[in-house]
């Protein structure tokens, strides 16, 4: 094996790497706080709404849980524009990724939330609170703070699975490296460089997380 590392081309091109990183963290971002809402609201109707409610979410989450990924990028990507509804590839992919997420994490939420002792239910409802005071205050911070590791694994996952979003000419990491590869012919280098990339996207992530797990336990319950 004759060959010989060039790293200079990659390293010449670090504004489109910073860039392609920046996209990654900002899709990535939005699309954890989105769906983590998302999720809360259908655990919530999975737990406590009517059963009209409750099996439209069973649908929704069985549909997302059964197919892959890349299906469900393309159908908002290329299907709906056959309906008249066209989005950018990065709206395309956040919105995919949020319906991703809200699947996934909506039987992690709905798992915590029914490992909180009903007698804390019921006190909460003695207190005078109403329903939506009892599930803020008394169900889901508690429920949250019990789901952190599988929440955690759940985003991490999507983070990584971003890097599908390429597909659909989103300007993310995963894109830029692949033009930089055919630009370059580095393909080596280049991707031992992205996968360094993800690597510390990874280890941040999961470092503010349990910073933001550490400060939600410290942080005093207030109404």
């Amino acid at each position: 094996m004759n060959y010989t590392f060039q790293f200079g081309p990659v390293f010449d091109a670090w504004p489109l790497l910073l860039h392609g990183t920046w996209m990654t963290v900002q899709l990535s971002f939005m699309a954890m706080l989105l769906g983590l809402l998302l999720a809360v609201v259908c655990a919530w109707g999975k737990t406590a709404g009517p059963a009209p409610v409750r099996w439209l979410i069973n649908i929704y989450i069985e549909v997302i849980r059964n197919t892959p990924f890349l299906i469900q990028l393309f159908f908002f990507f290329f299907a709906l524009p056959a309906a008249g509804v066209r989005w950018s590839p990065y709206t395309a992919a956040l919105v995919a990724m949020v319906f991703n997420l809200g699947a996934y994490a909506t039987e992690i939420v709905r798992a915590g939330i029914e490992s909180i002792p009903k007698g804390q239910i019921e006190a909460g409802l003695a207190l005078n609170l109403s329903r939506l005071e009892v599930f803020r205050f008394v169900v889901l911070k508690p429920a949250l703070k019990a789901i952190y590791p599988a929440l955690t694994s759940q985003f991490i996952l999507l983070m990584l699975a971003s890097s599908v979003v390429s597909v659909i000419s989103a300007d993310d990491l995963t894109s830029v490296a692949a033009n930089l590869q055919s630009e370059t012919f580095r393909s080596f280098e280049i991707y031992i460089v992205v996968t360094g990339i993800y690597l510390l996207l990874t280890l941040a992530f999961t470092f503010v997380f349990r910073l933001a797990y550490q400060w939600s336990l410290n942080y005093p319950d207030r109404r």
